[in-house]
């Protein structure tokens, strides 16, 4: 009997996937704590790289807390709800904003795909980014939102888009069964 140990979500290190979480996010449902948008208005690049680092801590924090208070009541120590919301907080504050290993750029290139494969696109509105105060050639912050063709799309192709972009490249990487 072959056990599935790979969680369904996000894979290895991770509660859920890059792209499950810009899809849910653009669609206004506000994934995982993260703060809910106007669908139709969609959400600056930036601002969702931030909610979804957040949600990952976040999530990570409430699976660790998790853990070390179910550790707790099987050794018999009983947990209050504070208690439980101390070591809550106490996890959140210990975890690396950075552990994710998916940089900025990173983030920009997956989204590209997104845009290529015309499952998001620009809304036309547009706002002044922070460094153009420095630096007034800096492009302004764009809106995104999630269009019919990636509101369509099932969670198999959200689950990696750039195997969906380039399908060839998929199967070498697929494991033979």
């Amino acid at each position: 009997m072959v056990i599935e140990i790979r969680p369904k979500r996000g894979g290895f290190l991770r509660p859920f996937g890059c792209g499950w979480f810009i899809r849910e996010y653009l669609l206004g449902y506000g994934p995982e704590g993260s703060r809910k948008i106007d669908p139709e208005r969609g959400a600056a690049q930036t601002d969702i790289n931030f909610e979804y680092k957040e949600a990952l801590a976040r999530a990570t924090a409430r699976e660790r807390s998790e853990r070390i208070i179910s550790r707790m009541v099987v050794s018999g120590i009983d947990v209050t709800e504070e208690e439980a919301d101390i070591i809550y907080q106490r996890e959140l504050k210990k975890v690396s904003r950075k552990f994710t290993h998916m940089r900025y750029h990173s983030f920009l290139m997956y989204f590209g795909v997104l845009k290529r494969l015309g499952w998001v696109e620009a809304t036309g509105q547009t706002e002044t980014s922070s460094i153009q105060g420095n630096y007034p050639q800096a492009p302004e912050r764009a809106y995104y939102r999630i269009t019919p063709k990636g509101i369509a799309a099932g969670d198999r192709l959200w689950s990696n888009p750039l195997f969906t972009l380039y399908p060839e490249i998929g199967a070498s990487h697929v494991k033979k069964s």
